[in-house]
C-alpha cells in the first residue's frame, strides 16, 4: 500500500536513523509440488514474481521444456495453506522475561529482542507482523527506532509494521505523549495506538488517537480490556466512521460481562466496523486482567475476530510462544470453534485487520504460504510441528520436527504407524518408529 502520510523534513542522516533496507529482488520461480489441500486435492503449485502463477493437478506444472519452474520443493505429506499473520505483538518487550529486572529499552537491546521475535514467529508462519511499541516516558523514541531497524533488516523475510503506544494523552502530562506520538508517525511508525483505560480521560485519550490518525492517515489499533460497556461503546461509535479502519483488543473483558450488555456491545462493535484482535495464548502488558475475549458471541453479531499471541516470554506471560497455529488450537479446543474458522481467525482475518490484501491458493493471489505436516487441517492444528514457510515467493523458513519412540512398545507401534504418511522406521532401527521425516 502507498505511503502518503507527510514526511519529515530532510536532514542529515545520523546514528539513531533506522538502517537503509536492503534492495528488493524478484524471488526466481518455485514449484510446490505434490502439496494436500484443505480441500483434500493433491496439487503442485507454481510461484513467480511473488505470486502464484498457476494451481495444477499434481506432476502437471513440472518442467517440460515449456514452463519455467526453478527450484522445486517436494510438500508429499504437507497440508499447504494461506500464511498466518499475526496482529498483536509487542515487539520492543518480547523475550524479556528472563531478565531478572526492569526491561531495558537500550535500542541495541530492543532490537536484538525484536528481531528475535519475528524470526521466531515467522518460523511458525506468520509473515506479516504488527508489533506494538511503547513511546514516551522511559522508551522515549528509542524502541521504536530500534524495532523500525529491525523492521528493515527484515525485508525480504518478513512484512514488520509497528504501532506507536504512548501512555498519556490527555491533560497537561498528555501533551508530552502527543507530541511524540505525532513524531512516532513521522518517524515511520504506521498505526496509532495505545491503552485508552490507562488514561484519567479514556474518551480523550481515544480522541487524540483519532485526531493523529486522521492527519497521517493510519489505521488506529487500540489496546482495552472492554470491561465497560458504555465506555466500549463510545469507543466504537467514535472509531466507526474512520478510515483505514479501528482495531480493539484484547477484549477479554466483554467475557466476564452479563449476557445481555455483552451482546450489546458486541452488536455497537459491529455496526461500527470494529475489527477485534482476541488473545488466546494469554494476555500482555498493555492490559492489567487476563481472559481471552467472547469469541463466538462477537462473530455471532457479525464483529470480525482475528486472534494474536500477545506477549512473547516477556512478564506478561513468560511462556508465550508466538504460534498462530497454538492461538487457532485454542480457539477450537477452549472456544468451541471449527478447525476452518479457527484458523482463519489467525489468517484471513488476521491479515484483513491488518490492510493486506487476500490470500489463497488460487492462481493470482500473493504466495504468502505455510506448508504444514499433516493430512489435515484439525491434524496440523493438533500435531502441526514441521512447517514451511514461504514469503513473496520463496521459502524463508523450514522447521522439521522427528519424534522416536523407545522401549517394549516400539516394534507393535513401528507395525501400527507403518502406512502412516507421518511415521516411518528409522534407518538401521526396525523397531524404533520415526514420526517425520529429517528432510522435512
Amino acid at each position: 500500500m502507498p505511503d502518503s502520510r507527510p514526511q519529515p523534513p530532510s536532514r542529515p542522516p545520523s546514528s539513531s536513523d533506522p538502517a537503509p533496507a536492503p534492495a528488493a529482488v524478484d524471488p526466481a520461480p518455485l514449484l510446490l509440488c505434490g502439496a494436500r489441500l484443505t480441500d483434500g486435492r493433491t496439487v503442485d503449485v507454481l510461484l513467480g514474481g511473488g505470486r502464484i502463477e498457476a494451481v495444477g493437478t499434481a506432476g502437471s506444472l513440472a518442467a517440460d521444456g515449456t514452463r519455467a519452474c526453478g527450484t522445486q520443493v517436494d510438500l508429499t505429506g504437507y497440508l499447504l495453506l494461506p500464511a498466518p499473520a499475526e496482529p498483536h505483538a509487542h515487539a520492543d518487550t518480547a523475550l524479556s522475561a528472563d531478565a531478572g529486572g526492569p526491561v531495558s529499552y537500550d535500542p541495541r537491546d530492543v532490537q536484538c529482542r525484536a528481531t528475535k521475535a519475528a524470526l521466531l514467529q515467522l518460523g511458525h508462519g506468520a509473515t506479516a507482523l504488527r508489533a506494538h511499541v511503547r513511546v514516551g516516558d522511559v522508551a522515549g523514541l528509542g524502541a521504536l527506532t530500534a524495532v523500525l531497524r529491525a523492521e528493515r533488516s527484515l525485508r525480504g523475510l518478513a512484512e514488520l509494521t509497528t504501532v506507536a503506544v504512548p501512555r498519556v494523552l490527555t491533560g497537561v502530562a498528555g501533551a508530552d505523549g502527543l507530541a511524540v506520538l505525532r513524531d512516532a508517525v513521522k518517524m515511520g511508525a504506521s498505526v496509532v495506538g495505545g491503552c485508552p483505560d490507562l488514561d484519567p480521560d479514556p474518551t480523550g485519550y481515544v480522541e487524540a488517537v483519532l485526531e493523529v490518525a486522521a492527519e497521517h492517515g493510519c489505521p488506529v489499533d487500540l489496546h482495552t480490556d472492554a470491561a465497560d460497556p458504555a465506555r466500549t461503546a463510545r469507543f466504537a461509535a467514535m472509531a466507526g466512521g474512520l478510515r483505514p479502519g479501528v482495531v480493539l483488543g484484547p477484549c477479554g473483558g466483554l467475557a466476564r460481562l452479563p449476557a445481555e450488555p455483552a451482546a450489546r456491545t458486541a452488536d455497537r462493535l459491529a455496526a461500527a466496523g470494529v475489527t477485534v484482535v482476541c488473545l488466546p495464548q494469554g494476555g500482555c502488558g498493555a492490559v492489567d486482567r487476563r481472559g481471552s475475549a467472547p469469541v463466538r458471541l462477537l462473530r455471532s453479531a457479525g464483529v470480525r475476530v482475528a486472534a494474536g499471541s500477545g506477549a512473547l516470554r516477556d512478564v506478561s506471560n513468560p511462556v508465550g510462544r508466538g504460534d498462530p497455529l497454538e492461538a487457532a488450537y485454542l480457539l477450537a479446543s477452549r472456544h468451541g470453534l471449527s478447525a476452518e474458522d479457527a484458523y482463519a481467525a489467525v489468517s484471513a482475518s488476521a491479515r484483513a485487520a491488518l490492510g493486506l490484501p487476500e490470500v489463497r491458493v488460487e492462481a493470482g493471489f500473493p504466495a504468502e504460504l505455510l506448508a504444514v505436516r499433516g493430512d489435515g487441517l484439525p491434524g496440523a492444528l493438533s500435531l502441526g510441528y514441521s512447517r514451511i514457510v514461504v514469503h513473496g515467493g520463496r521459502v524463508v523458513a523450514r522447521t522439521s520436527a522427528v519424534r522416536e519412540y523407545c522401549g517394549p512398545a516400539a516394534s507393535l507401534a513401528s507395525s501400527a504407524a507403518a502406512s502412516s504418511a507421518e511415521t516411518s522406521s528409522a534407518e538401521g532401527e526396525p523397531g524404533l518408529p520415526r514420526q517425520g521425516r529429517g528432510s522435512a
